[in-house]
């Protein structure tokens, strides 16, 4: 199956998207220790996680934020290759091994740009949820999509 990426004009405002899923193992949380270098004891020593009010080992918060952002990459609404213009992104609760998670997202703003025209920006509340339903982290994206070509 071919997707299609959209440019900045296909997409309207409320316009949501649900991706797929993806699972949590502790050798894709030690993986990205290794890494970003990040081997803090909660997420990477089961003995010390397991004492640890966590109660087990933990994803690093912004792996989970790397794994909502390659979600929406491999949703069915994706746009053509552009620009992140940053992340505002919240940890709510634990990601742990075994849990299942996807993101849901939508388009809530959407603008010309004004420094690069046949550019625009759209901003995407997003929620990566587990496999209970909880929404365990959440935030938005600004993205600057390429315009349709002629239609600005």
């Amino acid at each position: 199956m071919t997707i299609i990426g959209k440019y900045w004009d296909d997409a309207l405002e409320g316009d949501q998207c649900v991706s797929p899923t993806y699972t949590v193992t502790k050798q894709r949380i030690l993986a990205y220790a290794d890494l970003t270098g990040d081997h803090t004891p909660v997420h990477v020593d089961e003995d010390y996680a397991n004492a640890s009010h966590f109660g087990s080992i933990v994803a690093h918060g912004l792996f989970g934020l790397s794994i909502a952002d390659g979600l929406k990459t491999q949703s069915d609404y994706r746009f053509l290759p552009g620009m992140s213009l940053g992340w505002t992104w919240d940890f709510n609760l634990p990601i742990k091994v075994n849990d299942v998670l996807h993101v849901k997202f939508r388009i809530d703003t959407m603008r010309a740009s004004k420094s690069r025209p046949g550019w625009g920006i759209v901003v995407l509340p997003s929620e990566l949820v587990n496999q209970e339903g909880k929404v365990v982290q959440h935030g938005e994206h600004r993205l600057m999509v390429p315009r349709r070509p002629g239609a600005f």
